[in-house]
C-alpha cells in the first residue's frame, strides 16, 4: 500500500492533504501530451508523492510507469492549492486537499506507450486545439503555459 492508503486506514474519510506533482510535456512540434483514464477527463500526467520520495522522482516515476517516457529535465511551472483543488466526492467518501506542483518538460526520451492495464489513453494536442473533455482547471493553467511559451 502507498502513503495515502495507509493514512486513510488511520483517519477514515477525514480530509487529507496530498502533494500531486504534474508535468506538461511538450514535443518538438509545440504540442502538449494529455492523458486520461477510460471515460475520464483529459489532463496532464501526474502522481501522488510517497514518503521519502522527491517531487521530481515522483513525477518521473509516474510518467515512466503510466506512459513509457523518461523525463530528463524538469522546469518548475507553478505551485497551486486552494478551494479549486479540493476534492470531495458526492457520496461523502474520501476528501482530499491537493497541493499541485506543475512542471514543464521538453527534454524526454522513449516511445509513448500508455499502460494498457490501467486503460490509459494518451495523445499530443496543439495548445489551441485541446479536446472539449479537458479538465477545466487544467485548461486554465494551459492558457498560462501557452503565454509563457510564447514569451520564452
Amino acid at each position: 500500500m502507498g502513503y495515502c492508503e495507509d493514512m486513510r486506514e488511520m483517519i477514515g474519510n477525514a480530509p487529507l492533504i496530498i502533494v500531486r506533482p504534474s508535468v506538461a510535456i511538450i514535443n518538438n512540434k509545440g504540442e502538449i501530451l494529455l492523458y486520461r483514464y477510460s471515460g475520464a477527463l483529459w489532463g496532464i500526467p501526474g502522481g501522488i508523492l510517497q514518503l521519502n520520495e522527491s517531487v521530481e522522482h515522483c513525477i518521473k516515476r509516474n510518467v515512466k510507469e503510466d506512459l513509457g517516457l523518461m523525463l530528463n529535465s524538469l522546469r518548475l511551472f507553478g505551485v497551486y492549492s486552494g478551494q479549486e483543488l479540493k476534492t470531495k466526492p458526492e457520496n461523502g467518501e474520501d476528501e482530499y486537499h491537493t497541493v499541485a506542483i506543475g512542471y514543464l518538460c521538453t527534454d524526454y526520451e522513449g516511445e509513448l506507450i500508455p499502460d494498457e492495464n490501467q486503460v490509459i489513453e494518451a495523445e499530443f494536442f496543439k495548445l489551441d486545439q485541446l479536446p472539449e473533455e479537458t479538465d477545466p482547471s487544467i485548461k486554465k493553467k494551459l492558457v498560462e503555459l501557452k503565454e509563457k511559451l510564447v514569451k520564452s
